[in-house]
């Protein structure tokens, strides 16, 4: 079988996938969603466990095209769509990613000691608002036994490792959480896992207590000792989108100063009256934020503001309501050289990744650019 043929194959095969998921997915949304996630979860930790159902996935779901790679910080990037954090918080995908389409992942977010989680709802499904009800604030397993998941394990992409602060009313003072991030960066540094990158997560709304990151003297004080431990990998900061845009340009000036290979915009959205949202939807979830569509104008805000002051000295990855190659394709052209998702996924089917960069190869080969890297930032310069 030909290239041409060969991938014809696989592109009927991820739109039979897609329109197979669409007819199951009302019922599977009647289930909680919680559950839902949890099986899938250990389900795909299964199928990653097999070399034989690794190749079959990797087959049909993994679409590579010369345009989508970069090498950005010294990884190489296959292609430009990652999984965010808090898909996979207990290290359970590390060895599937890879083969449904993804060109690289993160795990966790990681905090010193272990979380179960917030009380329930954690996890709720807003269908016409093409949402998600996120209330999980950092459920994890704890560094110490995330590391001992991943030990021996070997990546097929680039897997970065999220880090927080432990979500406990016993840390009571900034010092004590800094003291506390920097601890679990210490770990991971002196552990052997294979990671490729840091992400520093400043941004979860669902946390206790009233610590914070964003007032640039405790963002300051933060990457002060966190780069104190000269750490050898890059460090991705992951960015609120509910600040304004002078307070997220003052953290930014902040990040600045220190070797921050890039940031993360953004995280998820508090407005729970806003404009994308249908009516009723949310007042089933007393608590918890919001990502998918909620989130996709003031993240693109945000990467071209972002991009615009500082995207000739880090590298911007956008994320927040990336349901379709179009949806990609705007936040690479605001200024995004990476991508992460889930909610999209969630709501698409798991062929979405290898749609999305099929997609955006297409797109770039219609507006002449050879390589994904020419179209970073077009809309904003």
């Amino acid at each position: 079988m030909d290239t041409t043929l060969a991938e014809r194959s696989r592109h009927f095969t991820r739109m039979i996938m897609h329109g197979l998921y669409r007819v199951a997915r009302p019922v599977v949304f009647l289930v909680n969603s919680e559950v839902v996630h949890e099986v899938a979860v250990r389900f795909g930790e299964k199928i990653g466990s097999v070399r034989f159902f690794r190749r079959l996935l990797g087959g049909t779901l993994v679409f590579k095209d010369g345009a989508l790679f970069q090498t950005l910080s010294g990884i190489h990037f296959e292609n430009p769509l990652g999984l965010s954090a808090g898909f996979d918080y207990e290290a359970r995908l590390t060895e599937v990613i890879g083969t449904i389409g993804f060109g690289f992942a993160t795990i966790g977010t990681v905090t010193c000691a272990p979380y179960e989680g917030n009380s329930k709802p954690r996890l709720g499904r807003l269908p016409k608002s093409r949402s998600l009800l996120v209330n999980k604030g950092f459920k994890n397993l704890g560094v110490e036994k995330t590391l001992a998941r991943l030990s021996g394990k070997q990546f097929s992409v680039p897997v970065g490792i999220s880090i927080g602060k432990t979500n406990t009313l016993d840390i009571k003072t900034q010092s004590e959480a800094v003291l506390d991030v920097c601890k679990t960066f210490s770990i991971v540094e002196n552990s052997d896992i294979p990671f490729s990158y840091y992400e520093l997560n400043i941004s979860c709304p669902n946390l206790k207590g009233n610590i914070e990151f964003y007032e640039p003297a405790h963002l300051d004080e933060l990457l002060k000792d966190v780069f104190a431990r000269e750490l050898s990998r890059p460090v991705f900061i992951k960015m609120p989108i509910i600040k304004t845009n002078e307070e997220t340009l003052a953290m930014l000036d902040v990040i600045s100063r220190y070797k921050v290979a890039g940031v993360i915009l953004g995280n998820l959205q508090n407005d729970r009256s806003h404009k994308t949202l249908v009516k009723g939807e949310i007042d089933k979830y007393p608590k918890g934020n919001l990502s998918g569509i909620p989130t996709q104008e003031r993240s693109n805000e945000l990467i071209r503001i972002a991009y615009q002051k500082y995207g000739k000295h880090m590298i911007i990855i956008g994320t927040g309501g990336i349901f379709s190659a179009e949806d990609a394709y705007k936040k690479i052209r605001a200024g995004a050289s990476l991508l992460q998702m889930i909610t999209g996924m969630i709501f698409e089917g798991p062929q979405l990744p290898a749609q999305i960069n099929e997609g955006l190869a297409k797109l770039l080969r219609r507006d002449g650019y050879k390589n994904i890297s020419e179209a970073v930032g077009v809309d904003a310069r």
